[in-house]
C-alpha cells in the first residue's frame, strides 16, 4: 500500500567524530641540531547535520538508517602539518521536521527552509600539537594534546505536514471521500472509523491555473489531545497547516455540540491553532431538502460554512470559492 510509504517518526542514534590528537613530533634533519618542536594540530571531528530539502515528503528514508556516525578527525603530523577534518554526515529531512531529545524530549529545533542546516552533534575538537606548548623555560616540549571525543544523542525526528487547509474531523466525517473527490489523491476509503492512518496530501485545481494543497489529517476522537485513539500522533501536523476545515456530518445529533468537542481538543493540545481561519463542511448534504438546511443554519457556529455532499458533488465548487478566499485573506495578513 502507498501510505505504508509514509513515516512521520523515527528515532535514530548519532554519534559525531573524534577529534584527531596533537603531534609530538620534535623536528631532525641532518643539519639542524635541536629543531625543536614541529608537531601539527589534529583535525576536528566530523558533524551531524540535519539539512532540509523541499524535494522529501517523508522521513521514510530514515526508517531502515537509525545509526549516523560521522568521521573522526586525522592526527596532526610533523612540519607542523594539521590532521585531516573527519567527514561531515548530512541528514536530509522534509521541511517541517522538528527534533526532539529521544531521553528528555526535550525541544531541540524545526526544520523550515530549504537548505536550512542545523548541526545536531558537532565533532570533537582536534588536539594541539607541541608547538603550542613552547616557552623560553622548555624548548622542547615531548607531549602535545588528544583530540576531544564525539557527542553521542539519540534523537527523535517528527514530521509535520505542510498544506494550506487541513480537515478536521472525526473519523468517517467524509475528510477522505471529499479529497479524492477535490484532487488526485487516492486516500483509503471504508466505512469504519480510523479508515486513515497516516495524513493524505492532495493538489486541488483551482480557477485560472490556480492551486492550493489540502491534507486529510487522520480523525480526531475526544480525548486525542490527552493521546487517546490516534491521539498526539497526528494532531501535530495540523499545526503546519494555514486553514483549518471543519467536517461534520449533516446527519449529526448536535453539530454545534461536536464543533466545540473538536475545537477544545485543538486548543488542549495547541492553545494557538485557534488563532488560524476556520471554515466549516456540512457533509453528506445530499440527505437534506431546503427546509433542513435552513434549519440546521440556524444553531451553526459563527464561522463561513458551506454544505456539500462529495459522493452527489454538490457545494464542492462552492467550498473551493470558500477556501480560496480564506486563503487570500490569510497571506495578506
Amino acid at each position: 500500500m502507498a501510505g505504508s510509504n509514509f513515516v512521520d517518526y523515527v528515532k535514530i542514534f548519532t554519534r559525531s567524530g573524534n577529534g584527531g590528537s596533537g603531534s609530538a613530533h620534535l623536528r631532525r634533519e641532518k643539519y639542524i641540531e635541536k629543531g625543536g618542536p614541529d608537531g601539527g594540530d589534529g583535525g576536528r571531528g566530523g558533524h551531524i547535520i540535519v539539512r532540509g530539502n523541499r524535494n522529501y515528503w517523508t522521513l521514510v528514508h530514515l526508517k531502515f538508517k537509525r545509526h549516523i556516525f560521522a568521521g573522526h578527525g586525522g592526527s596532526g603530523s610533523k612540519n607542523c602539518s594539521f590532521g585531516a577534518d573527519g567527514e561531515d554526515k548530512v541528514i536530509e529531512v522534509p521541511l517541517g521536521t522538528i527534533a526532539k531529545d529521544a531521553e528528555t524530549g526535550k525541544f531541540l529545533f524545526e526544520i523550515t527552509e530549504h537548505d536550512q542546516e542545523v548541526i545536531l552533534a558537532k565533532g570533537g575538537k582536534g588536539g594541539r600539537g607541541n608547538t603550542h606548548f613552547k616557552t623560553s623555560t622548555n624548548q622542547t616540549p615531548r607531549y602535545a594534546q588528544p583530540g576531544e571525543e564525539g557527542l553521542e544523542l539519540a534523537v527523535i525526528l517528527e514530521l509535520k505536514v505542510l498544506a494550506d487547509v487541513g480537515l478536521v474531523g472525526f473519523p468517517n466525517a467524509g475528510k477522505s471521500t471529499l479529497l479524492s473527490v477535490v484532487s488526485a489523491a487516492k486516500p483509503e476509503i471504508a466505512d469504519y472509523p480510523f479508515t486513515t492512518l497516516v495524513p493524505n496530501l492532495g493538489i486541488v485545481s483551482y480557477r485560472n491555473n490556480q492551486s492550493f494543497c489540502m491534507a486529510d489529517i487522520p480523525g480526531i476522537i475526544e480525548g486525542a489531545s490527552q493521546g487517546k485513539g490516534l491521539g498526539l500522533r497526528f494532531l501535530r501536523h495540523i499545526e503546519r497547516n494555514s486553514i483549518l476545515l471543519f467536517m461534520i456530518p449533516a446527519d449529526t445529533e448536535d453539530i454545534q455540540e461536536e464543533y466545540s468537542v473538536l475545537l477544545n481538543e485543538l486548543q488542549q493540545y495547541n492553545p494557538e491553532l485557534l488563532d488560524k481561519n476556520r471554515l466549516l463542511a456540512i457533509t453528506k448534504a445530499d440527505l437534506l431538502d431546503d427546509e433542513l438546511i435552513e434549519e440546521i443554519e440556524k444553531d451553526l457556529p459563527d464561522i463561513p460554512h458551506v454544505f456539500i455532499s462529495s459522493v452527489a458533488q454538490q457545494g464542492i465548487t462552492e467550498l473551493k470559492d470558500m477556501v480560496w478566499h480564506a486563503l487570500e485573506e490569510a497571506n495578506t495578513l
